[in-house]
């Protein structure tokens, strides 16, 4: 694959879209400390995977704009609860994306001598790890009614070790939308679409974030796409996959 830009890329927190405030996207990382357990009769060092952790740093403009995804607004707050952050690198469907349920750490200003006045967020993992996977949305996606959305080809499949999936929901007007995963082994062809078991996030009324997983050792089909079912006349909503391609524990 050839180097890319940082250009174009979108960062949400808890069905909020701040990706127009955001200068700059720092340290995005995670996954098992190393730990050391080199016997005196190795030559080299000897590692295990410790205990999971994962971070996303962003540095943000001031913005204490009256709109709804104004940063200023939604970061001054430092919640106690979790929030849920996710980066999609690029908006293009089945591009490269992580997500993070993470305490927000910090909203330090910082004011250059040229005036211009920034801050620094920290999100800091809580109960899982980092998560990197897949956008099954190309960026925001708006539905207007129920609707069958484009499919992502994982590459291989089937997988035995379930999956991890994140929503975003930004705008809503209507009674209630469902969003849910339906999987296929050949896109449809002869294998039809069918609801993953356990892939259904809790019905939106509004703006909300969500993350859910099935069961550990489920099958997971080669080809997801996003289902949208409800009472509705807009919602605006973003959805991240991470399809395991080993077992994995939180």
């Amino acid at each position: 694959m050839a180097k890319q830009s940082g250009l174009g890329d979108n960062l949400y927190l808890s069905g909020y879209d701040l990706s127009g405030d955001i200068q700059a996207v720092g340290n995005i990382g995670g996954g098992p400390a190393a730990l050391e357990f080199t016997g005196i009769n190795k030559s080299a060092h000897e590692r295990k995977g410790g205990r999971l952790d994962g971070r996303l740093q962003m540095t943000t403009y001031f913005n204490p704009g009256v709109e709804a995804d104004a940063a200023h607004g939604i970061l001054k707050a430092l919640p106690r609860t979790d929030v849920i952050a996710s980066y999609f690198r690029g908006t293009t469907l089945g591009g490269p994306s992580a997500n993070i349920v993470a305490k927000q750490i910090g909203y330090d200003g910082s004011r250059g001598d040229d005036g211009q006045f920034t801050f620094s967020v920290e999100a800091q993992s809580n109960s899982y790890t980092l998560e990197w996977g897949r956008s099954l949305t190309a960026g925001k996606r708006t539905d207007t009614t129920a609707t069958n959305g484009s499919s992502v080809d994982f590459g291989t499949g089937p997988t035995t070790f379930g999956l991890q999936a994140y929503l975003h929901v930004f705008a809503f007007t209507g009674t209630s939308v469902t969003v849910k995963l339906q999987e296929s082994s050949d896109n449809g062809a002869g294998d039809a679409w069918a609801d993953v078991t356990g892939g259904a996030f809790t019905a939106a009324t509004g703006v909300t974030s969500q993350r859910i997983e099935t069961a550990r050792g489920q099958t997971v089909e080669r080809y997801l796409r996003v289902v949208t079912t409800g009472t509705f006349t807009n919602a605006v909503f973003a959805v991240s996959v991470i399809r395991n391609d080993v077992a994995v524990t939180f």
